[in-house]
């Protein structure tokens, strides 16, 4: 019995050790991306409804909101739109399957109806500290 336990201990211990290195095999995970947008809203009630479609499929997506149109400064050049919104993604290929889903583009005439917008996609740094400009 021994033996037994022995042995599904170390099949065990083989097959961690095989996962871990599959997993290290694939290397680090993709940098995030972030979807930024700056809107400009020229009809409240239409964005609202804009917004009430489009948050559950930024969800979807695995869209976290950084940044919600909270107070902005302008330092230098021109001043940013009315709100600016930040919404953070695993990576950039997921970022773009959201923005390209059909569940984004069947709503995304709300907001465009309901407010002046600029938006795009930029993909972050996988290790900041080690980046240089």
């Amino acid at each position: 019995m021994r033996l037994t336990s022995l042995g599904s201990l170390a099949l065990g211990i083989a097959i961690g050790a095989g996962a871990t290195n599959a997993l290290s095999a694939d290397g680090p995970p993709p940098p995030k991306a972030y979807v930024v947008a700056e809107i400009n809203v020229k009809d409240v009630a239409a964005y609202r409804e804009y917004v009430a479609a489009a948050f559950p499929v930024i969800q979807l997506y695995g869209g976290k909101f950084l940044t919600r149109g909270g107070t902005s400064v302008a330092v230098e050049g021109a001043p940013p739109s009315e709100r600016v919104m930040i919404i953070e993604f695993a990576s950039l290929d997921r970022a773009k399957a959201f923005e390209y889903s059909k569940e984004y583009t069947d709503i995304a005439p709300l907001r465009r109806k309901s407010a002046e917008s600029r938006l795009f996609i930029v993909e972050g740094t996988d290790d900041v500290a080690a980046s240089r400009p």
